[in-house]
């Protein structure tokens, strides 16, 4: 079931500010069948989209593209002037003058279901899969999407586009997948993740999630999350001195227990537990353009995961970038400016349709 508001939305007519405010929809997909067994009346799906849909004459969708967001964020970040400033606008890589961007809040994330909308605990407790599965729904029976140009993602985003390649092989003409590998989340990444969730979980104010203040493990949580996304010479230049780096770190703390929930939080990261593509990379036809930077926390080129994995993707390409002063971690994901000279050329080798 749509919910539309007026008008489609063209960012041609402006990218000026960091972050404009877009009008959303929803849509509502009944009886949603989880993965793990659980279902929802009704799930909703919010979602922002600029330009229009062009069909060919046998009635596909031909430049449509989804843009996937990370852990805990939402998809009107890709509103903002670093990404959209940078790819959305006249003349520029994915102009909405000719593409149809699509950017949905995943579940559990922004204006979508999710726990704190008043089940707390009692939420379903979603994984990626499902995630796609509400995606591939709010595209074909929404939006009437039959097919995409790309699937492009960041972070978590980024493993969705790995999700869909094996899931949909024919549905999008190429992958885009930033800052993420396609196999299980372990190690140091995985330890971060079960310390998140079980600062929170392990809190008495955590009360089995029925809280009506947030737990105060959410603080150190949201500390976790900081050293996932850090990156030294990022912080060593925005705080050169000891006060400058207690200052940040407290400011960063303080706006982000405001701006969490601590179950929505543990939903998010729990959301991974299945995650692991790597046993199906043949699968993958669709071109891929797997970009991960160097100076990434989450994603470190040391452990030659990427190296490994490629070759199995038929038609995959892998790019590391190195660090400079433009990279920022593993939020060098949202950053195009840095990386899409390499969409570009990805871009012109797809089939021209």
């Amino acid at each position: 079931m749509l919910r539309p508001l007026a008008g489609l939305l063209c960012l041609a007519l402006s990218i000026a500010a960091q972050a404009q405010t877009f009008p959303g929809n929803d849509y509502v997909i009944k009886n949603f069948k989880f993965e793990s067994g659980e279902s929802l009346a009704e799930l909703r799906i919010h979602y922002i989209t600029l330009g229009r849909p062009q069909r060919d004459a046998g009635g596909v969708v031909r430049n449509a593209v989804i843009v996937n967001h990370g852990t805990t964020g939402s998809g009107s970040a890709f509103t903002s002037r670093t990404f959209a400033g940078e790819l959305f606008g006249p003349g520029q890589l994915l102009d909405t003058a000719k593409y149809y961007v699509i950017l949905p809040d995943g579940i559990g994330h922004g204006q979508s279901s999710k726990p704190s909308d008043g089940m707390h605990a009692r939420f379903p407790k979603y994984t990626y899969s499902d995630m796609v599965e509400a995606q591939h729904e709010l595209l074909t029976k929404g939006l009437n999407v039959n097919h995409l140009r790309l699937v492009m993602g960041t972070s978590m985003g980024c493993m969705h586009a790995w999700v869909w390649g094996e899931r949909y092989p024919a549905f999008a003409d190429g992958l885009v997948p930033l800052a993420c590998a396609p196999t299980q989340i372990a190690g140091r990444n995985r330890m971060i993740r079960t310390m998140i969730m079980d600062l929170i979980r392990n809190d008495p104010g955590y009360n089995g999630g029925d809280y009506t203040t947030q737990p105060a493990g959410l603080r150190p949580a949201m500390g976790m999350l900081f050293l996932m996304t850090s990156a030294p010479k990022v912080q060593q230049k925005s705080s050169p001195t000891r006060d400058q780096a207690d200052a940040q770190i407290r400011n960063y703390l303080d706006q982000n227990v405001k701006s969490h929930d601590a179950n929505d939080v543990v939903y998010a990261f729990d959301a991974s537990r299945t995650y692991d593509p790597s046993p199906d990379l043949e699968k993958i036809t669709a071109p891929v353009l797997a970009i991960n930077s160097a100076d990434d926390f989450v994603n470190p080129p040391e452990l030659g995961l990427m190296e490994q994995l490629m070759p199995r993707v038929s038609r995959g390409k892998y790019i590391l970038l190195p660090i400079t002063d433009q990279t920022r971690g593993h939020g060098t994901h949202s950053l195009p400016a840095v990386w899409k000279g390499y969409l570009a050329d990805f871009l012109q080798q797809l089939p021209q349709r």
